[in-house]
């Protein structure tokens, strides 16, 4: 039987004040959605992270395809605070890759990064050489929009930026494998030298890198297992916590301690 809702959404004073559409969705069969669902896995069950990127050309529409497919993704208060900065110029790429790696020099080779992180990145046989920033075709640096500038130059803030841009990430990486491309989410730490080479606005910072196109020919990956799903799924079929009050205030506290103010 269809769900009551008390409170239906939107509310018609809403309605009355903001436009809304009516949802344009395909309902499928189970056994369609079973098929579609096994089918998703599979596919994406074969994307990797790729290190040896060709240099063999791309078209710049199948990048703004992939771009605008993950500006589908969700946001905090609709505002999409991430902004896609995409090159494919040598002298851009080059700038990149040498600061990239001077950084990561002393990541790796001045222990910036500790014992332990070294230790975890080991099966991955990374290092400080990052030559695909250069030889890729495409570079895609993805800032997030920490807050915007309204028409009079006032700031405009912005809400759960990280997980807003974290799901456009993780949709571009999607995009790309989907189109038949391959990527890796680069993070070089610190990144304020990609605000500097791109000449982006202080509102902006750098999330992730992403150099973008096909894989070399017998390019290999770390034969490396991903997690079962009983390793990355719990089912709670009961409340685990009697008094939901007092979870909620707990929640609040915790909350406040860890973000701090927000102003």
């Amino acid at each position: 039987m269809p769900a009551r809702y008390e409170h239906p959404y939107p509310a018609p004073e809403v309605e009355a004040k903001y436009p809304f559409d009516v949802l344009d969705v395909h309902r499928y069969t189970d056994d369609e959605m079973l098929a579609r669902a096994e089918d998703c896995y599979q596919e994406l069950d074969r994307r990797r992270s790729v290190r040896m990127i060709s240099d063999e050309p791309v078209a710049r529409e199948l990048i703004e395809l992939a771009v605008i497919a993950a500006s589908t993704a969700p946001s905090g208060a609709h505002h999409q605070p991430w902004k896609f900065v995409v090159t494919g110029a040598s002298a851009v790429k080059r700038q990149i890759r040498l600061a990239a790696e001077e950084e990561e020099r002393v990541n790796y080779l001045e222990q910036r990064m500790n014992a332990e992180w070294q230790e975890a990145l080991a099966p991955l046989g990374t290092d400080h050489h990052k030559e695909f920033l250069e030889i890729a075709p495409w570079i895609v640096v993805l800032f997030e929009e920490r807050f915007s500038f309204a028409d009079d130059g006032a700031r405009r803030h912005h809400y759960y930026v990280k997980e807003s841009v974290g799901i456009a990430a993780g949709l571009f990486v999607t995009a790309l494998h989907r189109i038949g491309l391959v990527t890796l989410p680069h993070t070089p730490t610190p990144m304020a030298f990609l605000t500097r080479i791109l000449g982006r606005p202080v509102n902006e910072r750098p999330f992730v890198v992403f150099p973008v196109g096909h894989p070399v020919a017998g390019c290999k990956v770390p034969g490396l297992r991903r997690k079962t799903l009983d390793e990355v799924m719990v089912v709670v079929d009961r409340p685990m916590w009697s008094d939901v009050t007092a979870a909620a205030s707990i929640d609040r506290v915790d909350s406040t301690a860890l973000d701090g103010p927000t102003s």
